[in-house]
This record gives structure tokens, C-alpha cells and sequence, in this order.
């Protein structure tokens, strides 16, 4: 069957989302369209096509015992000089994805995995782009802030021609919406991030 690339990500809803994809496609990042603004859980990570089923019963499980937590973005970090990526903080839910993203990773589980850096949870605005709208990035977005209550968590699978569409999205407390067959506009879901460099 081969094998496929999955990921787990936080989607931040609208009208939020919307707006801060297209902030990013302002900055000149070519890839915002294509990277529906989102906190990553589990970075691509490619597993057997026969596991899926294994997959979406454990993330099940994990959403089962899952509440719902409040979330808030503010201000703006950046990853550099370590990786050329600008993004604004979660100041508030940060350590409800970091256990989210530990129980994602169960070492028993299906998509146990290592890390090439420290979990830290963020929303991607600039990557890959020229110093100078990095800059600006960094600079124009530093008093933004959003606030909603997460209540959910999704599974994106990475096609061929590399855009990552939702293929079941997890709620809290056991329910699961079974989304499939979604547009491809999709999710993307970051790499691995470094820690974030003093500023």
C-alpha cells in the first residue's frame, strides 16, 4: 500500500485564519494560500498506508479525553537566525497543544516520533522570505491578537501535489466529525520549528 504523509494541527478558525493567511500572502510568502493559518500538533510525518485506521482510532482516544481550552494569539516571535520563520505568539492554550501534541506522540502509539526541535505551539505569518518582509512581518503584526475556545484538533494527509487536505477532524469529549473528502485547499502543517531566538 505504501506509505503516507500525515499531520495533526489546530485549525485557528475565522474570521482570524482568513485574515492572517492573507497578511502573510502580503509579506510576499508564495506558499500562504496553500497554508491555511493553523498550530501544528504533529509535524509531516510519513507511517504505513495500512496504519490510518490505527492512526485516527488513537487520535480518537486522545480527543476522547480532551476538553475544550481557551486559546490566544498575541504579538509576534520569530525562529530566526535558526530557521527563517516569523510568527505570532500562543500566550494562552500554549500548554494545552503541548500536552495535545506529547498524547499525539504517545511513544506506544502510532505516531510516536522524535523531534528535530522543542515543541513550540505558533502561527506561521512569514517563512522563507526575504529579511526585509520578515522585518516587517515581525513589526506590523505585534499588536495583533485573537481569541476563541479550541475545541477540536484534525488529521491532514499531504497529497502529491504537496497540498495537505483534512481527512477527519477530532472534538473534544469523544465526538468526531468524519470530515472527508475535503476541498483541496486544505491545511498545511509546519516542520519541525526551533525554539525561538532571543529579540
Amino acid at each position: 500500500m505504501g506509505t503516507v504523509t500525515l499531520g495533526v494541527s489546530i485549525a485557528v478558525p475565522e474570521p482570524f485564519g482568513s485574515l492572517l493567511q492573507q497578511r502573510r500572502a502580503g509579506f510576499g510568502d508564495a506558499a500562504a494560500y496553500g497554508i491555511p493559518t493553523h498550530v501544528t500538533l504533529l509535524p509531516p510525518t510519513e507511517v504505513d498506508a495500512s496504519a490510518l485506521p490505527s492512526v485516527e482510532g488513537h487520535l480518537s482516544r486522545v480527543a476522547a479525553v480532551g476538553r475544550s481550552f481557551p486559546m490566544r494569539l498575541r504579538g509576534t516571535g520569530t525562529f530566526r537566525p535558526l530557521s527563517p520563520v516569523v510568527f505570532v505568539k500562543v500566550v494562552e492554550g500554549a500548554t494545552d497543544c503541548t500536552r495535545l501534541q506529547q498524547q499525539v506522540r504517545e511513544p506506544s502509539g502510532p505516531l510516536a516520533r522524535e523531534l528535530h526541535f522543542p515543541y513550540h505551539p505558533h502561527v506561521t505569518i512569514a517563512h522563507g522570505i526575504a529579511d526585509e518582509a520578515m522585518d516587517l512581518a515581525y513589526e506590523e503584526l505585534a499588536g495583533y491578537e485573537a481569541v476563541w475556545t479550541c475545541a477540536s484538533f484534525a488529521l491532514y494527509e499531504q497529497g502529491s501535489d504537496a497540498v495537505w487536505r483534512k481527512l477527519r477532524e477530532y472534538d473534544f469529549g469523544g465526538g468526531g466529525s468524519g470530515l472527508h473528502n475535503v476541498p483541496p485547499q486544505g491545511t498545511a502543517v509546519d516542520s519541525d520549528a526551533p525554539a525561538p531566538a532571543p529579540r
